[in-house]
């Protein structure tokens, strides 16, 4: 048990963290002027599908991505995704048109639907049972720095530079992600050589039944980020903040204090317990942020979005790896990570489709998204039953 947890807090698992922190920044980095962005290019009906065709190929990629972790290793598919992230960043400045850039997002989003599934399996190789919702944490925390200096740093780089800098600067942090990775260990005992053979996928190696009820839960509590994501570069204008970025911000950062201790109190107390509350919270965040007329409410209202977030992403992922057949965690992440994606894709569609550029609807949108958020807690309630 000593050398397990000695592996589990080593130099690798150290690696991971810094290559999660730097893969989330890059594609986070870009986010808040996207549908600025968009908007130049004579798109401005098409915000929605700013992170909707992002998930969509996400989720798409799952199974495959699932797969390949599975055979070929969990590092080679998280490299797939952090190249993906670097050549992205290069080609959003040469996209002259609408239709180039819906095309480049929809491309831009294999690299979600790799890098976090490589990475969650890699977790569960390294981590002891009881120490699954910690460790998960810990990974997690990396990933929302990342999130919390992405959006940041992005609009700061767009202000005093420009947007084209912005994306390169995007790609330069996905480019040192994939440099961390070589620099570490397979955990994955007998890696098969890569073939266009596994590429086919049957329909078993979709869905991994063993995790349909947490995959529920991801389904209709993602459904407020993607809103989030979609919406809140908007209503910050609206509300007087120059920087878009500053949401991201202050969610993440409440996101960064909760997770640690939310996974060590889902290994303690039971990942059911621990979700039940933090699906009580994000509907109550989404509640408040339809109801924000300034912007330190807005600021203090993604304050208990990231709360929410924070409990909620670590112990899933946790409660996921539980219910999994250790030969099967790259599908089990992966139908997961589908359900993750869906949740966000349909609310990032939803939303944008409902905000129509119509300041009127922000609070009709935020209140939908709280429903979604509720109908994730009653789920919880009376039809999964405690640990």
């Amino acid at each position: 048990m000593a050398e397990k947890l000695k592996r589990v807090y080593g130099v690798q698992f150290g690696l991971l963290c810094l290559s999660s922190f730097l893969f989330f920044a890059s594609f986070n980095m870009i986010i808040p002027e996207l549908p600025d962005y968009l908007s130049s290019l004579g798109g401005a009906e098409y915000k929605g599908l700013v992170i909707s065709l992002f998930t969509l190929t996400a989720g798409l990629s799952r199974p495959f991505s699932g797969k390949l972790a599975d055979k070929i290793g969990r590092i080679p598919v998280m490299i797939v995704g952090g190249a993906v992230c670097v050549v992205a960043g290069f080609m959003y400045p040469l996209t002259g048109t609408v239709a180039a850039f819906l095309f480049l997002r929809f491309m831009h989003g294999f690299s979600t639907g790799f890098t976090p599934t490589g990475t969650a399996a890699y977790v569960a190789d390294v981590v002891p049972v009881g120490r699954r919702g910690e460790a998960m944490g810990l990974i997690g925390l990396s990933g929302s720095l990342g999130m919390a200096a992405g959006p940041a740093a992005g609009g700061a780089i767009a202000n005093q530079f420009s947007v084209d800098t912005m994306f390169y600067a995007s790609s330069l942090a996905a480019f040192l992600s994939v440099g961390v990775l070589v620099r570490m260990h397979e955990t994955l005992d007998t890696p098969h050589r890569f073939r266009i053979g596994l590429l086919k996928i049957s329909r078993s190696e979709i869905f991994e039944p063993r995790v349909l009820a947490p995959s529920v839960v991801m389904l209709f509590s993602t459904f407020a980020y993607g809103t989030i994501l979609t919406i809140i570069p908007d209503f910050s204008e609206q509300l007087g903040i120059q920087n878009k970025g500053l949401f991201f911000t202050s969610f993440t950062l409440a996101s960064l204090a909760i997770r640690f201790l939310a996974g060590r109190a889902s290994d303690k107390y039971g990942r059911i317990n621990v979700l039940r509350i933090s699906t009580s919270l994000l509907t109550v965040a989404m509640v408040f942020i339809g109801v924000v007329s300034s912007p330190t409410e807005l600021l203090l209202a993604g304050v208990l979005f990231g709360v929410a977030q924070g409990m909620n992403s670590p112990t899933i992922y946790a409660w996921t790896i539980d219910l999994s057949h250790e030969a099967r965690r790259g599908r089990a992440m992966a139908t997961m990570y589908i359900a993750l994606e869906a949740g966000i894709g349909i609310g990032a569609f939803c939303s944008g489709w409902l905000y129509n550029n119509d300041a009127s609807n922000f609070t009709l949108v935020f209140w939908l998204s709280a429903a979604f958020s509720l109908v994730s807690f009653l789920y919880l309630i009376l039809f999964v039953k405690k640990e």
